[in-house]
C-alpha cells in the first residue's frame, strides 16, 4: 500500500483528506513542518500532499528542503486561488502538480495515481539504470558485445603504463570516453586531465594552447600563459584528432614524446613535464604517411599502445543497451514519461547502420525523446531514414547470388544468413524477413538446420 503524508495547518483538511484516501492507502498527516520531517525521517513516504501557506511557513521553503532530502518523495501542491504564481514556481522546484482548494477529491484521486505512475516509472528506469552502470559499463563505456569488452580489457592493461596510447575509431565512437577512461581508472587519475581538440583549433592559435607563450611573445600576449602541456603535468594530454595537425606541430609534439621538455613560444629555457599522451584519430595515419600528412617517425612513437574502437553497426547487440541509456538521461533532462520503445522502434533501431556511430544515436534518442507523446518511443518518433526501415548492408555476412539461382536457393541463403547475423536469434530473425516464427521453424527444418 501506497504512503501519503499530507502536510497542511488546518486539522479540518487533514482529517477529511484522511477520510476520503484511507480506504486505498496508508496515510500520515502533519500540522508543521516538524511534525512532516520526523515522519519522513522515519517512514519511506511515496507521495506529499502539501500545502503552499503552513501558518507563518512558506511552502516552497518545505518542497526544496523535501526535494533536496527525499528525492524519491513526489509531491502535489495544495493552494489557493491567489497563489497560483506559486504553485507555477513550485512545478518548476520539483513539484508534480498543484491543486486549487477548496479542493477536488475526484480530482485529487486523478492527481494522485499519476505521481504513483511517474514513481513506478521512475523507478524502474533508475534500476535499469543500475543494472547498466553495474553490468554494462565501464568508466562511461556502455556494452556487452565482445568487440567492447576487447576494448576495456585493453583500456585496463594500458591504464598504468606511462608510455603514449592511440586509440583509434571512426567519429562518434567514444575515443574522449576510452581516453577518460584510461586516465581516471589509472594511476595518474588524481593528476590533471588536459584535451586539446586539434581539429577544433586553428594549426594558428594550436601552438600556442598546446606550448603556451611568455609575455611579449606575440602582438596581444600582455602576460604569461601555460599551455595545455604544462598544465597537464603529472597527469594526461589527450590530442584528439591528431591527425589534423600540420607537419610543423607534429615535430615539436614528437620532442615532447622523446624528451619531455616544452619551450613556450617567446621563451628561451626549457621545462621538464612529466606528461603521458594519449592521442586519438579518425583517419588512417599509416596512409596519411604516404600522402605526406603526417609524420612516420611521430606516428611510431605514438602507437606504442594501440586500442581500436568498433562502429556501432559492428557491435548490435549493444545498440538498445546504448538507447536505453540515453532514454535515462535524456527523460530525466526533459521530465518526460517515457518508459522504453515499442517493438517495431527496437527492430528499426537495431537494423539502422549508423555512420555517425553512437553519437548519432544520442542524437536520435534525444529527438525521439522530445517528440514522443506516449510512454513508449515508436516508429513515428524515430527519423524517416530509421523509420522507413533503411538497414545496413550485411557486408562480408551478406549473400552473393549467381544469375540462374532459384527463388527457393534465395530465400534459403537468405533465412540461414539471416539467422547467423542475429547469432540464431530465431525471432529476430522472423521479425526482420517478416514471417511468423513458426514458418521459420518449419523452414530451418526442411533445410537441415
Amino acid at each position: 500500500m501506497y504512503k501519503i503524508l499530507i502536510l497542511d495547518d488546518e486539522r479540518a483538511i487533514c482529517d477529511s483528506l484522511e477520510f476520503a484516501l484511507e480506504d486505498e492507502y496508508k496515510i500520515y498527516t502533519a500540522l508543521n513542518p516538524e511534525e512532516a520531517y520526523k515522519i519522513l525521517s522515519e517512514i519511506d513516504i511515496d507521495i506529499l500532499l502539501l500545502d503552499l501557506k503552513i501558518g507563518d511557513v512558506d511552502g516552497l521553503d518545505v518542497l526544496r528542503k523535501v526535494k533536496e532530502t527525499y528525492k524519491d518523495v513526489k509531491v502535489i501542491i495544495m493552494t489557493a486561488y491567489g497563489s497560483i504564481k506559486s504553485s507555477v514556481e513550485a512545478i518548476k522546484s520539483g513539484a508534480l502538480h498543484y491543486i486549487t482548494k477548496p479542493l477536488d477529491i475526484e480530482e485529487l484521486k486523478v492527481y494522485i495515481q499519476k505521481a504513483i505512475k511517474y514513481k513506478q516509472i521512475t523507478s524502474s528506469l533508475s534500476n535499469l539504470q543500475e543494472i547498466v552502470n553495474n553490468t554494462y559499463s565501464f568508466s562511461g563505456i556502455i556494452g556487452e558485445s565482445h568487440e567492447i569488452k576487447e576494448v576495456i580489457r585493453d583500456i585496463k592493461k594500458v591504464k598504468d603504463i606511462d608510455s603514449t596510447v592511440l586509440v583509434l575509431g571512426e567519429s562518434g565512437t567514444g575515443k574522449d570516453l576510452v581516453s577518460k577512461a584510461i586516465h581516471f581508472q589509472g594511476n595518474r587519475k588524481s593528476m590533471p586531465f588536459q584535451v586539446v581538440n586539434c581539429a577544433a583549433i586553428p594549426n594558428t592559435l594550436l601552438e600556442s594552447e598546446l606550448f603556451g607563450y611568455e609575455k611579449g611573445a606575440f602582438t596581444g600576449a600582455d602576460k604569461r600563459k601555460l599551455g595545455k602541456i604544462q598544465l597537464a603535468d603529472g597527469g594526461t594530454l589527450f590530442l584528439d584528432e591528431i591527425g589534423e595537425m600540420d607537419m610543423y606541430l607534429q615535430a615539436k609534439i614528437l620532442r615532447i614524446v622523446e624528451d619531455k621538455k616544452v619551450t613556450p613560444l617567446g621563451g628561451e629555457k626549457e621545462k621538464e613535464v612529466d606528461v603521458r599522451i594519449i592521442a586519438a584519430t579518425n583517419k588512417n595515419l599509416e596512409e596519411e604517411i604516404r600522402k605526406g600528412n603526417f609524420r612516420e617517425d611521430l606516428y611510431y612513437r605514438l602507437n606504442v599502445l594501440t586500442i581500436e574502437i568498433p562502429p556501432l553497426r559492428e557491435r548490435k547487440e549493444d545498440i538498445l543497451l546504448l538507447a536505453n541509456h540515453f532514454l535515462l538521461k535524456y527523460k530525466k533532462n526533459f521530465n518526460k514519461d517515457v518508459r522504453g520503445f515499442t517493438k517495431e522502434a527496437k527492430i528499426a533501431l537495431e537494423a539502422y547502420h549508423y555512420p555517425g556511430n553512437v553519437r548519432e544515436l544520442e542524437n536520435i534518442i534525444e529527438r525521439a525523446v522530445v517528440l514522443t507523446e506516449s510512454e513508449l518511443i515508436s516508429l513515428d518518433d524515430l527519423p524517416k531514414h530509421i523509420s522507413g526501415g533503411k538497414r545496413e548492408p550485411l557486408k562480408k555476412n551478406g549473400i552473393f547470388i549467381e544469375y540462374g539461382t532459384s527463388m527457393q536457393e534465395v530465400e534459403k541463403a537468405l533465412i540461414i544468413k539471416t539467422l547467423k547475423y542475429f547469432d540464431g536469434d530465431k525471432k529476430k530473425t522472423a521479425e526482420v524477413l517478416g514471417i511468423s516464427e513458426r514458418n521459420l521453424y518449419y523452414k530451418l527444418k526442411e533445410y537441415n538446420k
